[in-house]
């Protein structure tokens, strides 16, 4: 850029000479810039190596540093290497999944539980981008219908699941007493409770209550996710197994 007089950091500059060295069949593959490798270097280099470390080793970089490979692969992607035998190094055994659901996280999951159930069902599920009365409006083959989510892990003894269904209205300190939802307001309760059976329930059929036990409406029940355990239930079971064959050896 120098030789003919033209800016060397002009961005557009560059762009226009490199086109000319295209058209003219110029081959520029060892301009190295800021590099201490050229193209032909680079492509020798992967074609000779099996991974990316070797790759960088012989480039003189370091292979601990994240930001030297994504420099070297990006340049080697523009110059159109074929880079499909380069491992990315040492494998790592990948660690077993520690993650186990908790059902002190119901509440935070049972819209998504809900909205789950209502979409495998074929049904169109819309969030509310802002606070309102009920969690979703789903639309049903009857129409658009909102639905209140609740969940509970409160177990009334021998009498079951029970439920809190009522609202609590905006009081300082929140410490006002529950009213009903209003029929009009909400269509449906979607309830799941601590065995995480799912219940449907038409807002008319509960109207005027704030709190249910869930064994006198097993009519409405639609399916149960207690799959979303199976994984601590297996991991749980295993682990008695090895308990138990510890304990015999």
């Amino acid at each position: 850029m120098r030789e003919p007089g033209l800016s060397a950091t002009s961005a557009g500059a560059i762009r226009i000479v490199r086109r000319h060295c295209v058209r003219l069949g110029l081959d520029t593959s060892h301009f190295r810039g800021k590099r201490r490798w050229s193209d032909a270097q680079l492509k020798q280099v992967v074609t000779e190596s099996q991974s990316w470390d070797e790759v960088l080793a012989a480039l003189g970089l370091s292979a601990n540093s994240g930001n030297a490979r994504t420099h070297v692969k990006g340049h080697a992607i523009r110059v159109g290497l074929d880079l499909s035998h380069l491992s990315s190094g040492v494998p790592i055994e990948p660690e077993p999944c520690t993650l186990a659901p908790d059902l002190r996280h119901l509440r935070e999951a049972g819209a998504s539980i809900a909205a789950a159930w209502f979409t495998l069902c074929g049904c169109g599920v819309l969030l509310p981008v802002e606070p309102a009365t009920y969690d979703l409006v789903v639309s049903m083959p009857e129409g658009l219908r909102r639905v209140q989510v609740k969940t509970t892990t409160t177990a009334h003894g021998r009498n079951g699941w029970q439920v809190t269904v009522g609202r609590r209205p905006y009081s300082v300190g929140n410490k006002a007493h529950r009213v009903p939802y209003d029929p009009d307001v909400i269509d449906y309760f979607f309830i799941i409770d601590g065995d995480l059976t799912m219940y449907l329930i038409p807002s008319r059929v509960i109207a005027g209550r704030v709190g249910l036990l869930l064994r006198t409406y097993k009519a409405y029940i639609v399916g149960n996710a207690s799959g979303l355990l199976g994984a601590v239930s297996a991991r749980t079971k295993a682990n008695a197994s090895a308990v138990e064959v510890g304990a015999g050896a």
